[in-house]
């Protein structure tokens, strides 16, 4: 059993690169919070929603469809 990489970064480049118009439930959903690169993930829900451990919120229900998360959006893949 080999051990999922720990950090958004590095777990961005495990799986297959899903398209935004493809996401399924189940995809991790990648987002660039501050600096470079890639530094939040979530797991998508369907129907443009994700969830996510925040540190203003704890974990969080939110929306990729606009707002704060849709302009820090930068990608998805599926591990399984």
């Amino acid at each position: 059993c080999t051990v999922p990489p720990r950090g958004a970064d590095a777990q961005s480049s495990a799986g297959r690169k899903v398209s935004v118009n493809a996401l399924a439930p189940g995809d991790l959903v990648y987002f660039r919070t501050h600096g470079e690169g890639i530094s939040h993930s979530g797991l998508y829900l369907g129907d443009g929603y994700f969830i996510s451990a925040t540190s203003s919120q704890g974990v969080a229900v939110a929306t990729m469809k606009s707002g704060y998360w849709h302009d820090r959006y930068m990608g998805a893949n599926r591990v399984l």
